[in-house]
Formats: C-alpha cells, structure tokens, sequence
C-alpha cells in the first residue's frame, strides 16, 4: 500500500506546484473494490465483537 502511495506522489507531485485548472484525481477501481471489501470485513468483526 506504502509503494502504491509513494508511486502516487511520485506521478503527480508536480500538479500540486501548477497553477491554473485543477486536475481531477484518478480513481483506481480496484483498489475502490479492495477498500470497499476491506470495510465489509471490518464492519461484520466489529458487529460480531460488540454482540459478545
């Protein structure tokens, strides 16, 4: 996740000095699916450890 990061930054860390219009970020699909799962998995624990 460090190097997805940091591969990021290294993309578009140039946009952040420009000037003028704004670039929309780019939206990794997925890792949008990956994370979404990710929140699944901790909303069923944190449901399943708060009924004991």
């Amino acid at each position: 996740m460090i190097h997805q990061w940091k591969r990021a930054l290294l993309e578009s860390a140039s946009g952040v000095f420009e000037r003028g219009v704004r670039k929309t970020p780019k939206i990794d699909e997925e890792q949008v699916k990956e994370l979404h799962a990710k929140i699944g998995q901790l909303a069923l624990a944190n449901s399943f450890l708060s009924e004991s």
